[in-house]
């Protein structure tokens, strides 16, 4: 199964990335997933299912950690893996 997640995190700042959403973007860009998108209001990433939920669990884990009071988040089912 393939998995597409959106996230964002809060506190917004708009004069300089928070370290909660700097650390959000590393665990995405570095885990194994493809299709990702980083921007200032919102990300996306795609990937297998196991892999998704690895990083999401991170995300949740080092973002929250680091300083967010708001994880937003969405998971949606893309496709079956291989096709």
């Amino acid at each position: 199964m393939r998995l597409r997640v959106e996230f964002t995190t809060e506190p917004f700042d708009l004069d300089e990335a928070p370290a909660h959403a700097v650390v959000a973007r590393e665990v995405i860009q570095s885990a194994e997933l493809d299709a990702v998108d980083v921007g200032p209001f919102g990300n996306t990433a795609e990937g297998g299912a196991d892999e998704v939920l690895t990083a999401v669990d991170c995300l949740l884990r080092r973002a929250l950690a680091s300083g967010a009071t708001r994880v937003s988040l969405q998971v949606n089912v893309i496709g079956e893996e291989g096709r």
